[in-house]
């Protein structure tokens, strides 16, 4: 499994845009169909909500990647 770090320099990040900027999707769209598809998990479960606010410390992982957030 490939590894990413994000630096998250706001107070969180919505869950498409995060797959959107690290590359995972090309899109904000393709992200909520990764999403709506049960291939993300966030901090080892599942997650639905297309808008999840990601924070510091929390681990993504979707499409064999990834992505720890980490504050800056």
């Amino acid at each position: 499994m490939q590894t990413l770090s994000f630096q998250l320099n706001t107070e969180h990040i919505e869950l498409c845009n995060l797959l959107k900027l690290t590359g995972l999707a090309t899109s904000g769209g393709q992200g909520k169909a990764l999403v709506a598809t049960g291939q993300v998990q966030v901090d080892g479960q599942p997650e639905s909500r297309k808008t999840a606010k990601i924070r510091v410390g929390q681990i993504v992982e979707c499409l064999d990647t990834r992505i720890e957030v980490v504050g800056k």
